[in-house]
């Protein structure tokens, strides 16, 4: 078994923790620590210190899609979905029914909102393109604002 990294990136809507292996990302999540625990070094496997440089230039506005490599778990459907996620368009949303039509599955439209709420890769799968039928935002693990700020971000509207 490869041995597990942690690194942390102070974005600029908070601390969002990366994990991986010398294989690949499987984890980027936002965190509600106040301060930096886990630093990037030389030490590291390339594809944390890559997402880390890739994280940097998305919120630089320099970056759009990402080339690291990232290893998704989780079922079948749950990877179908996330597929489909990854081709939403920078600065551009879709809803569930999108997704799960874009999959075949155009019942599935619940499931689609489950698989999505399990996605561990957030920015890389972009889950916070997804707007609810209305065009309103809808849950984000995290948080609305988080997500109200990534999409302004990727539509070049000026966010503080």
């Amino acid at each position: 078994m490869s041995k597990r990294y942690q690194l942390d990136y102070e974005s600029p809507i908070g601390i969002i923790e990366i994990f991986g292996n010398e294989e690949g990302i499987y984890s980027i999540l936002f965190s509600e620590k106040d301060t930096l625990e886990h630093f990037a070094d030389d030490n590291l496997p390339n594809p944390l210190l890559d997402c880390f440089h890739q994280l940097e230039q998305y919120f630089s506005g320099s970056r759009q899609d990402f080339a690291f490599p990232y290893l998704c778990k989780g079922t079948d459907f749950q990877k179908t979905v996330w597929t489909a996620l990854t081709k939403i368009p920078y600065g551009e949303t879709a809803t569930y029914k999108d997704i799960a039509v874009s999959i075949g599955k155009e019942n599935a439209v619940r499931a689609v909102g489950r698989a999505n709420g399990q996605n561990k890769l957030s920015i890389v799968v972009p889950c916070h393109r997804i707007v609810g039928s209305n065009g309103n935002l809808t849950g984000y693990a995290g948080g609305l604002w988080r997500k109200e700020w990534l999409l302004k971000h990727e539509m070049g509207i000026k966010v503080r």
